[in-house]
């Protein structure tokens, strides 16, 4: 059995929703402390306030990019995971153009993805980037397609969710991302995670990281 420690390390303890204020990122990082979770994951206007707020501690920072539809422009999507890792974000969870994938255009999509990778890059070669897919958008085909992507495109993370969506993380998509990539990335399980079990299931699923704004209770959980 998994130890509260071990899990903590597997959780990016998030707060993305748009009422979210100071204090509340306030709480969020305190919490990443108290509990030792991987990552606190911010939207990107507070990234250099949670870095202030979890100095001296080795909790990371991550910072989601063209969310939650990922149809921003490319140039911007780059713009954004630059200025977010320069501010101190050690991740970025960028958002797939689903309208591209779901058009045929492949390689818009690669693009998209390759330029985040690369203004990333230039600033922390370190920093890890992750591809929301949104899967519950997606048909089988256009899993698989997504997922090669991905790959081409040297993103270091896969991740189902936005937790915005229309459904969440699934026990099968999942397993479907780490039978394609998960020899190379890194798989994330995102959306509707809220209790133990179902954070248990994504794992043994193939997640070697779980999103969720539920946290504490999950930890909580595990005696």
């Amino acid at each position: 059995m998994v130890t509260r420690e071990q899990l903590a390390r597997l959780i990016d303890h998030t707060l993305l929703k748009p009422t979210a204020t100071l204090e509340d990122i306030d709480r969020l990082c305190g919490e990443a402390k108290d509990y030792g979770f991987y990552l606190v994951c911010v939207n990107p206007c507070y990234v250099g306030y949670a870095v202030e707020r979890l100095e001296g501690s080795d909790v990371k920072v991550g910072a989601t990019v063209g969310f939650p539809l990922g149809a921003a422009l490319p140039e911007v999507k780059a713009y954004e995971a630059r200025k977010a890792v320069e501010s101190g974000a050690s991740e970025v969870d960028m958002v797939m153009n689903i309208g591209f994938l779901k058009s045929g255009d492949y390689y818009a999509v690669r693009e998209d993805i390759e330029g985040v990778v690369r203004a990333v890059k230039e600033v922390n070669p370190e920093a890890i980037v992750k591809v929301i897919l949104e899967m519950c958008y997606l048909t089988e085909s256009e899993k698989v397609t997504a997922l090669k992507l991905c790959q081409e495109a040297k993103a270091d993370f896969v991740k189902t969710s936005t937790g915005f969506g229309s459904g969440g993380a699934t026990v099968e998509d999942v397993r479907l991302m780490a039978k394609m990539v998960g020899d190379t990335m890194g798989v994330k399980a995102s959306g509707g995670i809220r209790d133990l079990k179902t954070a248990l299931q994504m794992i043994e699923a193939g997640a070697n990281r779980i999103g969720t704004s539920s946290g504490v209770a999950i930890i909580e959980e595990l005696k």
